[in-house]
């Protein structure tokens, strides 16, 4: 991700100058963030790392899939964590101890509440709502790819991707998957943050494939280490998708 430029540190409004060798200062990173307009106003969106998102609506800071291999130190504390897997980038209990409260609410799929005993469950294909918003989880999960022949990397049901409702606009976020009949079938998103990489989920035409099939308005490419934006970026020339690219591993 893109941050801004450090800081220079002052003391009183005056420049501290190399006269103090013991002293320190390190400017904290600035993320570059997005803004979604909304009637409930506006939610701010801020790529942090692979599959780590923070949204800010209403003055709540929502994650998705918090990893400790981000940082965290100038991003708010957590009012809602979604876990969309029990794999270490997704669940990953040191990158929850970091940004939780004593306040927040931990949703996710009942394989990650096996470790996650706090987390409140929710299955494919059932919904909830939290502080106004309402969160659908969706099925994600290979079709093929897999450690070895009859094994996959993220067998159907043990996962969800979440569809946020906010406002009159829908956010979606893929989690580990390939393109699933569910990926297809959905329907109006205004914003789409969709996986990609080998071996564990899709390479990026698969993945164009799958975002031409239900057409968000805003799609950003996460989770993709390693692989080709360009080839992602081309396959979805010409389709009035916006392909919005990000630094998530800078």
């Amino acid at each position: 991700m893109k941050r801004a430029a450090g800081a220079s540190c002052t003391l009183g409004g005056m420049r501290m100058l190399a006269a103090l060798p013991l002293l320190v200062c390190l400017a904290a990173p600035v993320w570059a963030a997005d803004t979604l307009s909304t009637s409930a106003g506006g939610v701010k969106i801020t790529p942090v790392r692979h599959g780590t998102v923070l949204l800010e609506i209403g003055g709540k800071a929502w994650y998705v899939d918090p990893w400790s291999q981000a940082d965290f130190s100038s991003l708010p504390k957590a009012d809602v964590i979604l876990i969309t897997d029990v794999h270490g980038d997704h669940m990953d209990p040191e990158a929850i101890a970091k940004i939780r409260k004593p306040s927040t609410v931990i949703v996710a799929p009942a394989a990650v509440a096996q470790t996650v005993t706090d987390a409140k469950t929710l299955a494919n294909g059932k919904s909830m709502t939290l502080e106004g918003v309402k969160i659908e989880a969706i099925p994600m999960y290979n079709l093929q790819r897999g450690p070895e022949p009859g094994k996959l990397f993220h067998d159907k049901g043990r996962g969800n991707g979440y569809v946020l409702n906010v406002g009159g606009k829908r956010i979606y976020f893929s989690g580990d998957t390939e393109v699933t009949p569910e990926m297809k079938a959905l329907k109006n998103i205004d914003v789409a943050f969709v996986c990609m990489n080998l071996p564990y989920t899709m390479p990026p035409d698969e993945a164009a494939a799958g975002v031409k099939a239900f057409a968000p308005k805003v799609v950003y490419p996460y989770h993709y280490r390693g692989s080709d934006l360009a080839v992602f970026e081309n396959a979805l020339k010409g389709s009035g998708i916006e392909v919005r690219l990000r630094g998530w591993y800078e």
